[in-house]
C-alpha cells in the first residue's frame, strides 16, 4: 500500500497573515496564487526583497502596529486607528504621545501586569500540590 501526502495550501490572505504583512501590500503573483506550506517556509526563513521591504517600512497589519505600539488591537480601535500603519506612521505617533496611546499603553501593562501574577499564583499553586502530594 503506498500513500502520498498531499501538499497544504493556504489562501494568500492566510499566509499573508502568517508572514505579518497586509495582503494589499503584496506583490500581484501572491495575491493570485495559493501558497503551499513548502512556500511558507521557505518565504519565512529566506525573505525575499519584497517581503523584507514589506516588514521594514509597512504598511503593517493591525496586530503588527498594536505590538509596535504597545497596545491591544482593541486599543487601537478605541484610538481611532481603523488603517493599516506604515513604520513612518507609528514612528510619528511613539513622538506624539497621543493621549490615547499612552492611556492604552498604561491598559496593556496593567494587563500584562495582572497576567504574570496570575501565572505566578498557578505556579504555587501547583507547586503546593505537588508537595502535598509527595506527601
Amino acid at each position: 500500500m503506498t500513500s502520498h501526502q498531499n501538499t497544504q495550501t493556504m489562501k494568500p490572505a492566510t499566509a499573508a497573515k502568517k508572514l505579518g504583512v497586509c495582503l494589499e501590500a503584496t506583490p500581484a503573483e501572491f495575491r493570485e496564487g495559493v501558497v503551499t506550506r513548502a512556500e511558507l517556509n521557505a518565504l519565512q526563513a529566506d525573505p525575499p526583497a519584497w517581503l523584507r521591504e514589506l516588514r521594514r517600512e509597512g504598511p503593517h497589519p493591525r496586530p503588527v502596529v498594536a505590538a509596535k505600539l504597545g497596545v491591544s488591537i482593541a486599543g487601537l480601535h478605541r484610538g481611532g486607528v481603523a488603517e493599516p500603519l506604515t513604520t513612518a506612521q507609528i514612528d510619528a505617533l511613539k513622538q506624539e504621545r497621543p493621549e490615547w496611546l499612552e492611556r492604552e499603553q498604561a491598559v496593556q501593562a496593567d494587563v500584562r501586569k495582572e497576567a504574570a501574577r496570575v501565572k505566578k499564583l498557578h505556579a504555587e499553586r501547583a507547586e503546593r500540590a505537588e508537595d502535598t502530594r509527595r506527601d
